[in-house]
This record gives C-alpha cells, structure tokens and sequence, in this order.
C-alpha cells in the first residue's frame, strides 16, 4: 500500500521557529515535488519567508495554498493564533503545473481526460464567480474544488509566489487518482419557488405571489412572528441545475421589505430562477457531514493518501461548536488520513462557488 503523505503543523509565534518546527518534521524531501501550505491570517506578513524557508531546508520546488481566518489539518482547527500546516505529496513534476494567472490554463493545449484544479481566489475580485464557472470548459474536461481567501487585511494566496486579486493554484494531469464530496451546511424547509418578479438583488414575487408571504409560509407561524430571530439561520437555496447530488447555493438574506413585502438575496437574481428557503442549525450539519463522508468511504477504490478540507467560515467553531469538532468529526469517521485546508469566505465545487459548505478531496 502507499504511504500516506507526510503532514506537520506548527503554533509557534515567530517565523523562524515555524520554519525550524515544520523542517524538523519534514526533513529533506528529496523525492517530493508539490506541497500545500495553509496559514493563518496572524501569520499572512511572514508567508513568503516561510515558505522561502521551507523551499530551501526540504527541497520542494512547489507550494500552493492560502491565508485563513482559520485554518484546518487532521483533527485539528485553528483560529486567531498563529499557525501553519503543510501536507506534502508525492506527485511528479510532470503530473501538474502550478498557475497564477487563469489564462495560462485556458492557453494551455487541451488534454483528454478530468483535470482536476485546486485554486484559491481572492474575494475582492467580483469577477470570480464568472471565472470560476468558465474555467473547467476551458481546461477541456475541469473539476475544481477551494475556496476565496478569508482575511482581515492581507488576501495572500501562494502558487510558487505570492499573489492575489486573482484565481491562482495548481491544475493536475488526468492521471490523477482523487475523490471529491461535498456537504451542504444547511437543509431546505420548504419546495423550490419560482421567482415571477424580481430586480437586482430583490425578490419581489414568489410563485406570482409577494416574496415575503411565501417565505413565512415555509418558515412557520413562530419565526414568522418575529422575523428578528431568522438572522443566521434562515437562508436562500438555489438549487443547481443538472446536480444529480440535489446540491443547491446558499445565500443570506440581506434584507425584509415589510411594507412591500420584499426580500433582498445576496445573489444577482433572474426571472424565472428556482429559488428556496433553507435553515442552518449544527445537528443539521453533523448529520449532512457525516452522509458526505460516508459517500466518499463508499467511492474510494483504494486507502486514501491525503486530501484537502475546504470549509465555509461560518462552519467549524461557529456551528459545529469549539476544539475543533469538525475535523474531529472527519478524522472519527475516515481515521487520520492526512488533511490540510482552510476556513474559507467561500468554497469552490465543480464550477461553482458555494457557501456554507465542506468540499473534502481526498487522494488514493
């Protein structure tokens, strides 16, 4: 059977003790090409030294990874403290190619079979959802999975360098052997509606009828008399077209028009989008989370090697509780398979961009 990929995490405050930390358990990589590296948001002004660092004493040439309020590795999370965490793999030179810039893969000539993307983007960027959606046609036959860098000033993402403003991360060859799944961090409460008319970001009528009748309909009679309680907890679905995992996007309510009986989305919307109302809630969570994981156990055709956790920011702590629930979660259910990530503003799946997600890929 083949190893398992090597995976260290540090806390320490200053940069060269992370460096000599994460060295320390590396060693020299004499034979490993590609590793990924998270880090938290204390630690975004010391990235590049970090990894400049780690380049030179393990003797990967390639480093792909991000930022992160939060950051994530097997059984563990971290928030507001410094740290790192690095998984290195086993991939040759010759079986991916790290990218800055998106168009050196639409330039790039067209092979035959999936190619699997990890990317990570900058929020900032309001034509990333458009790219994100594009981009798996122009790599011929693409999946993608990520997230947008979560950052209280600095949205760092590393493909070799340092970048940001744009997609950025490393697009494997078809030989690839990975399994992805996906886990929705809320349920639908009610059926999808029809939006019948709507401008910008409003809804205006549901099913030819006000928005906001129909929404207290599906809620019920108690949140419908206080609509103050439904504030991060009720949210809009919408369901994606051709899913046959019945996956949907959610998005916040950012706003009730009472006298008019509108709601604003934080979506662009269109007439005609199929449109429902979701809650979000832990037990709801664990009990997707757990399906998802099962699924993939379920897909994997050999012991996994390690993978990649990309989950939403309003997911781990503030949802499935403190001491790092969710991973320990992952790690009771699939062992401790070696797992980096990060805590994202939101997550990538396919050729969508999700929130209130999980997106787990794990190599075999």
């Amino acid at each position: 059977m083949p190893p398992t990929f090597p995976l260290v995490y540090s806390r320490a405050r200053h940069p060269q003790d992370i460096i000599d930390e994460l060295c320390k358990g590396l060693g020299r990589q004499q034979d490993a090409a590609l590793a990924f590296i998270y880090a938290t948001d204390v630690n975004a002004t010391h990235l590049k030294a970090i990894v400049d660092g780690l380049r030179l004493h393990t003797g990967i040439p390639h480093w792909v990874g991000s930022i992160g309020l939060g950051i994530c590795c097997t059984g563990h999370e971290f928030y507001d403290e410094p740290a790192v965490a690095v998984m290195v793999t086993d991939f040759a030179e010759d079986q991916f190619d790290v990218f800055t810039d998106t168009q050196d893969l639409i330039d790039a000539p067209v092979l035959d079979g999936l190619r699997f993307g990890v990317i990570h983007g900058d929020p900032r960027n309001g034509q990333l959802p458009r790219l994100i959606e594009q981009l798996p046609e122009h790599m011929g036959n693409g999946y993608l999975v990520g997230g947008l860098t979560s950052a209280s000033q600095y949205y760092y993402q590393l493909a070799d360098n340092i970048t940001e403003g744009r997609l950025s991360g490393v697009a494997f060859k078809p030989s690839l052997k990975v399994v992805s799944g996906l886990s929705q961090g809320c349920s639908p409460i009610g059926p999808a509606h029809t939006i019948t008319d709507c401008e910008g970001h409003l809804v205006q009528a549901l099913d030819h009828r006000p928005a906001l009748e129909v929404m207290k309909q599906d809620i019920g009679e108690v949140l419908s008399r206080d609509l103050n309680r439904i504030g991060g907890y009720i949210f809009a679905g919408f369901p994606v077209a051709q899913s046959d995992t019945e996956d949907y996007l959610v998005r916040n309510l950012i706003g009730i028009d009472l006298q008019q009986q509108y709601i604003g989305i934080g979506e662009y919307l269109q007439h005609g989008q199929r449109m429902m109302f979701c809650r979000r809630d832990g037990q709801t969570a664990i009990e997707d989370l757990r399906r998802m994981l099962t699924n993939i156990q379920r897909r994997l055709p050999a012991p996994a090697r390690g993978g990649l956790y990309f989950s939403c920011l309003g997911r781990g702590r503030n949802l499935f509780g403190d001491q790092s629930q969710e991973m320990k979660l992952i790690a009771e259910l699939l062992g401790d398979i070696p797992l980096v990530g990060f805590y994202a503003n939101g997550e990538i799946a396919g050729q969508r961009l999700y929130g209130y997600t999980g997106v787990l890929s794990l190599f075999y």
